[in-house]
């Protein structure tokens, strides 16, 4: 068994739980990512709106895969920064931009794209925020547009400056326009004083409610307090172009505006194969109820790379989701690597939160739906729990408290660098 090897592709919430759990098993493990950190995506729109430091939610991989083998004294988990290339499945080999690696059995946890869904322009001119680098972007360009905004004599080029448009009404779109309002009802009355009369922060969602995923009267709530901390919500409103100046909706009505942040939607991201795998929506790969790729049973894809379906239903792809696909996934390849056959995943729904900003939220758990601080807060506890690292957890905390207390924020910095 020590000469076997598993390789695992991306150090996401899947990827490196496959690690950790095989971290035990006496199987040489290879965890490859082209970064040497994992970004821990459920607060990066805090990192985009100015709330945390980009380093509070990265957390160095050779760190954590060190704390998974403080016990041994030869580490069984390796990892490796390169980019993948090219997979080969018939002769069981990863090429990367720096060597070719073989493996006994394969974990594809390669993550999520944006996926702008063929309209013209979104590529090009709005704002993804899917990485740490992208983020930081965000961040740079919003604080660029108050300090432009502030000098504009032009009323018109003012107020387009000063309209911030989030498309996509999931979870991810409701939290950036409430850290937004948070933003704008914080520090940005102080620093621009003369300016807040003219901000609109406006939501574009295509289907007929928000929070889709969640119960309707969640969404309902969700709409109601948006509107009341001034968010302009646009329902059943399709975008069908984005330029550097405006966004144009279906129903011809053209919104000028400097910023699109687009939320809208993900597609599966996975590299290069030597055969034809698959797929399904968004491009997601197709897999077995054993979480394997259909034609390679030596192969497993999971997290937002794999199409998985749950009583009839395809998952979310949510954190939890990935983190259960990687304990599975582990147990798999011990079982296999005994000569017993893989088992069907099977997910716990421990409930979902979604974060509103300005101390409310909402949340199901079970049969059991609530809005308001109390999902706030839980989402917050739960967010900072599965934060990895003591040192994050404790200056998240830390900013949390301050900006939550003296509705400041101090991460203002417009660093340079790329602007999309």
């Amino acid at each position: 068994m020590n000469s076997r090897r598993v390789v695992i592709v991306g150090a996401g919430f899947s990827g490196l739980q496959t690690a950790q759990s095989l971290a035990d098993s006496g199987v040489d493990v290879l965890l490859i990512d082209r970064h040497n950190y994992h970004t821990f995506v459920p607060l990066l729109y805090q990192v985009a709106t100015g709330q945390l430091e980009p380093e509070y939610i990265a957390y160095p991989i050779r760190t954590t895969l060190r704390r998974f083998s403080l016990l041994r004294n030869e580490p069984k988990v390796q990892f490796l920064m390169a980019e993948v290339e090219q997979i080969d499945f018939s002769g069981q080999t990863v090429e990367t931009d720096s060597c070719v690696i073989t493996y006994d059995f394969l974990v594809l946890a390669t993550g999520s794209r944006t996926q702008f869904l063929g309209v013209p322009g979104a590529s090009e001119y709005a704002f993804s925020m899917r990485t740490l680098e992208q983020a930081i972007a965000i961040r740079n360009h919003i604080f660029s547009c108050f300090e432009q905004a502030i000098q504009e004599s032009d009323s018109s080029r003012r107020q387009q400056l000063l309209t911030f448009t989030i498309v996509g009404g999931g979870a991810t779109g409701v939290e950036v326009a409430g850290a937004l309002v948070e933003m704008v009802r914080g520090h940005l009355r102080r620093d621009y004083s003369t300016l807040l009369q003219e901000v609109r922060l406006i939501l574009v969602q295509s289907g007929d409610r928000l929070l889709a995923e969640l119960p309707k009267k969640l969404g309902a709530y969700t709409h109601k307090r948006l509107h009341q901390l001034g968010v302009e919500v646009y329902l059943l409103s399709k975008v069908t172009r984005v330029t550097l100046e405006s966004v144009h909706l279906q129903n011809d009505e053209v919104i000028p505006t400097a910023t699109v942040i687009w939320t809208a939607g993900l597609e599966a991201n996975y590299p290069t194969t030597s055969q034809e795998v698959s797929s399904g929506n968004k491009g997601k790969l197709l897999v077995h109820p054993t979480l394997q790729l259909l034609q390679q049973p030596n192969v497993y894809a999971i997290g937002d790379l794999a199409y998985v379906e749950e009583n009839g239903k395809a998952l979310s792809g949510v954190a939890p989701e990935a983190l259960q696909q990687g304990v599975a996934v582990a147990r798999n390849i011990q079982r296999q690597f005994r000569g017993k056959s893989p088992q069907p995943f099977s997910y716990f729904n421990k409930g979902r939160l979604a974060i509103i900003g300005c101390y409310s939220g909402v949340g199901k758990i079970g049969a059991f739906a609530f809005t308001g601080c109390l999902a706030w807060l839980m989402w917050l506890g739960v967010h900072l729990v599965y934060l990895p690292g003591y040192r994050s957890r404790f200056f998240v905390l830390l900013t949390w408290f301050h900006t939550y207390l003296s509705r400041d924020r101090s991460v203002r910095l417009i660093l340079s660098g790329k602007k999309r």
